[in-house]
């Protein structure tokens, strides 16, 4: 099986776990690390572009997963991360960790929004070094070893 044929069904196995245990999940620190990595994502090359960021978003509304949070609240917390990401990446980014790690003590929420991220890198047939950089970073954020996701 081809790294991305495993992707895929790593993915889609993730989002099938993810969709029974997230209920659990509702809280607002959460909402923020999802948020903050797919903002990650989206400028994981040190830039978002409009196209990019609305893809992302997209992805992030359709998801069955994150279903359990209001979409304007999505996008709100979305759209903050991404601005500052943009404003400035390298403050952005550290932002964006610092809401991450915040998970760093809740072991199952830190794996669901690596898993996210994976979902959203992955989504476009093309989960490229930059998105894998930044899950790298996201799962040392959160006391996970990035090797458990494969990376």
């Amino acid at each position: 099986m081809s790294f991305w044929d495993q992707l895929k069904q790593n993915a889609s196995n993730f989002n099938t776990s993810l969709q029974t245990s997230i209920s659990k999940f509702k809280n607002n620190d959460f909402a923020n690390a999802s948020m903050a990595i797919c903002a990650l994502i989206a400028a994981a090359d040190g830039s978002i572009d409009a196209n990019e960021r609305q893809k992302t978003s997209d992805l992030i509304l359709s998801n069955e997963t994150l279903k359990i949070f209001p979409a304007s609240e999505l996008r709100e917390k979305f759209n903050f991360y991404c601005d500052k990401l943009s404003q400035d990446f390298n403050f952005g980014k550290i932002e964006a960790i610092q809401a991450i790690a915040k998970l760093n003590q809740k072991q199952d929420q830190g794996r669901a929004i690596i898993q996210i991220a994976i979902i959203i890198g992955g989504a476009d047939g093309n989960f490229d070094k930059d998105e894998k950089k930044v899950v790298k970073e996201a799962c040392h954020a959160v006391g996970i070893n990035p090797q458990e996701f494969d990376l």
